[in-house]
Order: C-alpha cells, then structure tokens, then sequence
C-alpha cells in the first residue's frame, strides 16, 4: 500500500510529477529505441505509488499500458504480441538509423549493441499465455492464482 498520507504535501507534488515525467518518457520510448520504455513505466509505478492512489491505480489499469506493466512486475512477462511488436519495431527502426548513419561507424556499431542487449533482455522475459487483461484484476489475490495456475 502507498504511503502517502506519511509524506508531506510539497514531496507528494514532486512524485506526481516525477511520476508522468517517467510515463511520458515511457511512451517517448515506445518509439525511440535506444530510450528504454519498461524501466520509466516501472519507476513511474513506484512513483504513484508513494505519492497518489487514483494515479497508480490508472496506470495499473490504463487500456494500453496496464496489463503490460502488471504482467512484466508480477510475472516478469510479457505477452507474445508485445514480443512480435518490440522485435519488429526495434529492428525497423534501429536498421534505419544504421542506414541513415552509414558513414558513422562507430554510431552503427552502437546501435547493433544496443538492439543486441534490448533483444536479449525481451528473448529472457518469459511470454505470457492468455491470462485476463481485465483491469480489475490487479489485486494481490487475483495474483497468487493467476502465479499458481
């Protein structure tokens, strides 16, 4: 559970704040491949949920990012589509920077590594199966069933 009614009203602003800086770079991440998505979406979390119940619980239940931030925290998983997605868009778009960078090697050779490790860190992940995307599914309960199906 938050903490928040310990913190002081100034420092809760702060992490509000914080907190949909770290969701707007998370998004910025979506498409710019060498801005990494999971750790802003992950520090956001803890953002909200120190300083401001109704936002952790909007982003834990928002249409499009809850169910992969409550599967990659809970299960360190994602699902299958997210996999095919990230792969496509990654290399999509880090083969055109290497294009459009073809007399800067060492740039090139940067954005191999860091489509390398990026690749390696989303084939470690394990994939989720079909497991309810439903936002109301959140709770600690619904958790441990779901871990020990």
């Amino acid at each position: 559970m938050p903490i928040q009614n310990k913190r002081n009203k100034p420092f809760r602003i702060l992490l509000v704040v914080l907190g949909l800086l770290s969701v707007l770079l998370g998004i910025i991440g979506i498409a710019v491949p060498i801005l990494p998505t999971t750790p802003f979406f992950l520090l956001a979390t803890y953002f909200f949920l120190q300083s401001s119940q109704r936002l952790y619980r909007w982003l834990l239940t928002n249409k499009f990012l809850g169910s992969y931030i409550r599967n990659y925290i809970h299960f360190r998983a994602i699902n299958l589509w997210v996999k095919i997605f990230t792969f496509t868009l990654l290399w999509g778009t880090i083969s055109f920077s290497i294009y459009l960078l073809r007399e800067t090697v060492w740039a090139q050779i940067l954005l191999a590594i860091v489509a390398i490790g990026v690749s390696v860190h989303i084939l470690r992940l394990r994939t989720m199966k079909s497991v309810s995307n439903s936002p109301n599914a959140i709770n600690d309960s619904d958790v441990e069933i779901k871990k020990a199906v």
